[in-house]
This record gives structure tokens, sequence and C-alpha cells, in this order.
């Protein structure tokens, strides 16, 4: 606690003198240098929805727009001869931003969910995936490392198409112990669902191109091959695993204007041209199902965008999508998104008090459009899907061998609360006999 007093007063000096550099250098001058930057960051913002919402000549000035914004906010504080005020203002914030965090943050332990010891393995069987995250399988040499701990294994071959789930089964039947995927997260999930139905141990290698769920899991994305450390010194972790329309997923079910996106032929070749050719038409509602769904007893009307977690994300970001501190809560995370114009696109920048952001936590989802089919990304794989689709999650089914030393699960932020931390920094943090 001593430490934490001590990071709160450091906190409180900061943010003081940050509103001291501005009286003292800027004086009345202050309020101006507010509204500037408040402009300049509203006019960003709208210019960036216009980015994604118009096409042609209209876009080409909102990008114009965009740079040229906080350009003007540089140029006005530089004519005041305040730049030099703001930027040593802004620094102060942000050490009192992160003192205060520091000393709001209580200790916890690395992984905030249970371990349990894992049990010794005779015949593990992991799945590999050459193809997978460009080549990781055999940039990191996973299959001989693997094969020199003991485990058998598998390579899928892409010649024809691999039904990976019937492999799992058919590796579990000849005596496999524990199933394990090296590859992306829409493989990691196939290979869950058929370790979670045998209640077998599932280990999880980051060979894909994002990997998600390791990355909340707490396991090493920049090295794979530390996951293989889990065979001979791991622990075992029991995490919740989703299912949407009868499919697993271990992150994340997306419906409307992504999931729109990702079903083009040309989005695995050009991510970038192809979402913005078709973001104004999904934006603008003339292209797309009009979605429609209830999270519990919370109703989603007619959202752009649609997204159930397996688990909820953080709420520390703008749209709720960054990590996950728990995969085991046996709660869905869904997030909608509906955004009409610039004034809306502002308003995200509040977070999670945007009029444009919808937040709720349900065991169950219930996903209905005015199409018969709809598309779906599945942890990040273009799927269609007959309405309505229901999505559930499945507590702690999945027994997740991880090592034991890892980089350790997300820790969420906590907010900056000036009470607390006044009470904290003020305290002389003496005990009353």
């Amino acid at each position: 606690m001593r430490g934490q007093r001590w990071l709160a007063r450091a906190s409180l000096a900061a943010a003081a003198a940050a509103v001291l550099v501005l009286g003292v250098f800027a004086g009345v001058r202050t309020f101006g240098l507010l509204g500037v930057g408040l402009v300049g960051v509203a006019v960003t913002a709208a210019a960036v929805w216009w980015v994604l919402s118009r096409r042609g000549v209209l876009r080409l000035l909102a990008v114009v727009l965009a740079l040229a914004a906080p350009v003007w906010v540089v140029v006005e504080f530089t004519r005041a001869r305040l730049l030099w005020v703001v930027l040593v203002s802004a620094a102060l914030w942000l050490l009192a931003a992160g003192t205060g965090r520091a000393a709001l943050a209580t200790r916890a332990p690395a992984s905030p969910m249970p371990e349990h010891p894992a049990p010794a393995f005779r015949h593990p069987v992991l799945i590999m995936n050459p193809r997978s995250g460009g080549g990781k399988v055999r940039r990191f040499e996973l299959r001989e490392r693997a094969s020199a701990l003991g485990a058998e294994v598998v390579c899928l071959e892409w010649r024809e198409e691999t039904d990976v789930a019937s492999l799992a089964r058919k590796c579990a039947a000849e005596g496999a112990d524990l199933l394990g995927v090296a590859g992306g997260d829409g493989t990691q999930a196939l290979v869950a669902e058929v370790a979670a139905a045998l209640d077998l141990p599932f280990l999880v290698i980051p060979a894909g191109t994002r990997n998600h769920f390791a990355l909340d899991l707490g396991l090493d994305r920049d090295d794979p091959a530390r996951a293989l450390d889990a065979l001979h010194d791991g622990v075992e972790l029991r995490v919740d695993l989703g299912r949407a329309g009868g499919r697993p997923f271990v992150n994340n079910v997306s419906f409307g204007a992504y999931a729109e996106v990702v079903q083009s032929p040309s989005y695995r070749n050009d991510k970038t041209r192809t979402t913005l050719e078709l973001l104004p038409e999904l934006l603008a509602g003339h292209r797309g199902a009009r979605l429609t769904a209830r999270a519990g007893e919370y109703a989603f009307t007619d959202p752009q965008a649609l997204l159930v977690s397996n688990n909820p994300y953080g709420t520390r970001d703008i749209a709720g999508l960054g990590r996950r501190t728990r995969l085991d809560t046996g709660t869905l995370g869904c997030v909608g998104v509906r955004v009409t114009n610039a004034a809306h696109a502002t308003g995200l920048l509040r977070g999670k008090r945007s009029a444009g952001l919808v937040r709720a936590t349900a065991a169950s989802v219930l996903v209905d459009a005015d199409q018969e089919w709809i598309p779906v990304g599945l942890d990040g794989e273009a799927v269609r899907m007959r309405v309505p689709v229901h999505c559930e999650v499945r507590p702690r089914v999945l027994r997740v061998i991880v090592p034991r030393n890892r980089p350790g699960t997300y820790r969420e932020r906590p907010t900056l609360d000036w009470r607390r931390l006044g009470r904290l920094g003020l305290s002389s943090g003496r005990r009353k006999a």
C-alpha cells in the first residue's frame, strides 16, 4: 500500500502540474487551446467516417481533411507560441494517467483462471497445418521439436479438402491422450470441439496469423515453440467453448458488415481495397441483411455490425474488441455497432458511453434477419448460416494445457478514479490501534 500511496501522490502532482503549466503560460487562452483541440479531434473523426462511407472524389477529399485537421491544430498552437506548453501539459497528463492507474491496480496472480496439475501424457498427438501463418510450422521447426518430446505429429495435406474434426476423432480412437493443433483459430476450434466432447486435454500452438485464443490464454505468439513446453511442464486450465449455429468457435462470431466483407472472393487477396469498396453500401444499409438479436433480456435492433464473443472483451477500447481477461466466466459478450452519420462516428470516441455502441452479456444470443441465409465470420472464417442463429457458451468444457511459465494473461487497466486517487494519496497509511 505504501508504494500505491506514493504513486497516487505522483499522479495527483503531475495532474496539478499539467493544469498549472497551462494556467501560468497560457492563461485565459487555455480555453481557446481546448477548443482548437476538441474541434480537431471531432473533424478528424468525422473525416474518417466519410472515408469509410463515401467513394470517389468525396473519399479523396475526406482523406485530405483527415490529414489536414491535425496539421491545423499544430499550426494554431505554433502561431500562438504555445505548442511547447501543450506538449509539456500533455506529457504531464500522460504521467498522471500512468501513475494513477498503477496506484489503483491491485496485486493479482499472473493468471486469474485457476490452474490445475496437468496429467502425464503417453500418446500426445499434434495436428499441424504447414501453410498456416505463412509457414510457421517449418520456420519454428515445430514438427521436429514436437517429435523430440515424444509427440506424434500429423501434418494436414491440402491437395484435397481435409475434414479436420474427423481426423481428430480418428487420432483419439487410435489412442491419443492429448490433442493439439498448430494452426489458426478456425482449426483450433474444430479440434477443440472434439477434445471437449471426449474430455481430452487440448494443446494450443499459436502457428496461425493472429491466434487471439492463444494470446488470451497467455501464450507467446512470437515463439510458438514455447507452447510445446506444456508437454513436460504444463498446467491445465478449464475454459469455455462457444457454439454458433451448431459450429464451434474459440474467439468470436461476427454478423453484419464485417461478415459481408469477408465473404467477398477478393478479400483474401486485397483486404483493404475490398473493405473500402464494400463498406459504403453496407454502412448506408443498401447491402446486406437487416439484423436483430437478443442477448438475454437485451434486444439489438438493426445493428450494422454485431459481434458475439466467447467471454466478454475488455471495456477500455472503443469497440471492446481488444483482449479478454478470462475465458471461464460461462458468458458470451455481445457488442452491437450502429453508426449512420459523422456525429455518431465522433461519438464513438466516448467509448462504452457512445450512443452507437451497445454491449451486453448473456449465456446465449439469438440472431435473426430478414433473409433466410446470412454471412457469418466464424473465428475469422467466412461461412453462411440459416437464421435464426443460436449462439451459446459451454462453461469450462475444454481442458487446455498451457506451459507453467508463459507471458501471462491480460489484465485490464483500472479506470482512473480521481476521488479514489485523492483518498489514497492523502491517507497517512497508519492504522488506528
